[in-house]
C-alpha cells in the first residue's frame, strides 16, 4: 500500500466513486454511468466514465476484476481502502468549506 498524500477528488471523480459504492457490487461502466445520471440528472459520455474509472484505478482508489459467466464479460470496480479515505477527506474538506455559508438571501433575494 502506498503512503502518498491524497489529493482532493475532482467532482467527476467523487461522483464516480460514490456511484461505485451505490451500485453495490454491480459497478461496471454502464451501471456507474446510469447511477450518476439518475441521481444527479447529469448526462455523461460513457468514454468519460471509463477514462475516470481507469484514472481512479491507476491512483489505487479503485480495484477491478473481470467477470466471466452467462452474458458478456464485465469489468467490475470496487472501492479500495485508499479510495474510501479519499472520499472521506474530500467530503470533510467540502463540508468545512461550506460551513458558515448561507445562500438563502442570494437565492431568494
Amino acid at each position: 500500500m502506498t503512503n502518498d498524500p491524497l489529493v482532493p477528488l475532482g467532482v467527476l471523480e467523487e461522483q464516480v466513486l460514490v456511484a461505485v459504492l451505490r451500485t453495490r457490487g454491480e459497478a461496471y461502466g454502464m451501471e456507474v454511468r446510469r447511477e450518476i445520471e439518475q441521481v444527479t440528472g447529469r448526462e455523461l459520455a460513457i468514454g468519460a466514465v471509463y477514462a475516470t474509472l481507469d484514472r481512479l484505478e491507476q491512483k489505487k482508489l479503485l480495484t477491478s476484476r473481470r467477470t466471466h459467466g452467462t452474458g458478456p464479460s464485465r469489468r467490475l470496480f470496487e472501492l479500495s481502502p485508499r479510495g474510501a479515505r479519499a472520499l472521506a477527506e474530500t467530503r470533510a474538506m467540502r463540508e468545512r468549506l461550506w460551513r458558515g455559508v448561507d445562500l438563502k438571501l442570494l437565492v431568494t433575494g
